[in-house]
């Protein structure tokens, strides 16, 4: 009975963490280039109550064996990075990846950190920006005097001279992509940093080979589907009061327990 108790508060403290999990996926169902997170849970060490290696006379042994586990615990939080939906915007800074990476800026101490959110402006050097300030990389300013904005499909960054009426070229926009995409540490911001277990950024232009290409004025929303994390949030709750009936019930039979000698 002691052994339920604690099994079951090891079951109470993961879905806490579901609980956790499903309950910022549900605030950021309106973040664009938002991506939701998976809760993964292993069951922990049992306690083998068989202590002759499963044998239950000289010749034959236990065909099951005799174990007893003693809970569950969180093994990882896992990043989807399935696609959200794409918006029209109408804002020719906002650009979105039609497929596979991720938009390269640079941060206040010099790091690169990538993005699946495209919403870019320009700050008062007329550089490209995301929504912090941050400048993407390679850095691209549009000079003040440019008309007609345009960002091709494959990432090249274009206008017009208004006073020769000429296309000038601007830059190109270059994006990352990784072996393990689900590895990357997130810092908040919408936004990831490389790690050990993502493998090295691995850089190319968009619309090209395994890169998707980009959509000029569109916006990628959150791929958080909000009946889907308020079915998680129900079966959460319900596991966890689950969980805490059977401490009541573990607790009422230790109750009966020490009442027998009266």
């Amino acid at each position: 009975m002691i052994r339920g108790l604690y099994t079951a508060a090891t079951g109470m403290n993961a879905q806490q963490h579901q609980i956790d999990v499903t309950s910022n996926n549900i605030a950021n169902v309106n973040t664009h280039g938002f991506k939701k997170d998976r809760a993964e849970f292993q069951d922990l060490m049992y306690d083998s109550l068989n202590y002759t290696s499963g044998r239950t006379s000289e010749t034959t042994l236990n065909p099951t064996g005799i174990d007893v586990g003693m809970g569950v615990r969180l093994s990882g939080i896992q990043k989807s990075f399935m696609p959200g939906s794409f918006k029209t915007t109408g804002n020719k800074l906002d650009i979105a990846i039609e497929g596979n990476g991720f938009f390269k800026v640079t941060t206040p101490e010099g790091e690169l950190a990538y993005t699946k959110s495209g919403s870019f402006k320009l700050n008062n050097e007329g550089a490209i920006v995301n929504g912090n300030g941050y400048k993407l990389d390679p850095e691209i300013v549009i000079p003040k005097n440019i008309t007609k904005l345009t960002i091709s499909k494959d990432g090249i960054v274009s206008g017009t001279n208004p006073t020769t009426g000429a296309l000038v070229n601007l830059g190109q926009i270059s994006i990352s992509d990784f072996i393990n995409p689900a590895g990357l540490s997130p810092i908040g911001e919408t936004m990831f940093k490389v790690s050990e277990a993502s493998g090295p950024a691995i850089d190319g232009n968009p619309a090209t080979g395994p890169f998707g290409g980009l959509r000029q004025a569109m916006i990628e929303t959150s791929n958080v589907s909000l009946v889907n994390e308020m079915v998680d949030l129900i079966t959460a709750q319900r596991a966890y009061e689950a969980n805490s009936k059977s401490i009541s019930t573990a607790d009422e039979m230790l109750d009966i327990v020490n009442r027998l000698k009266r």
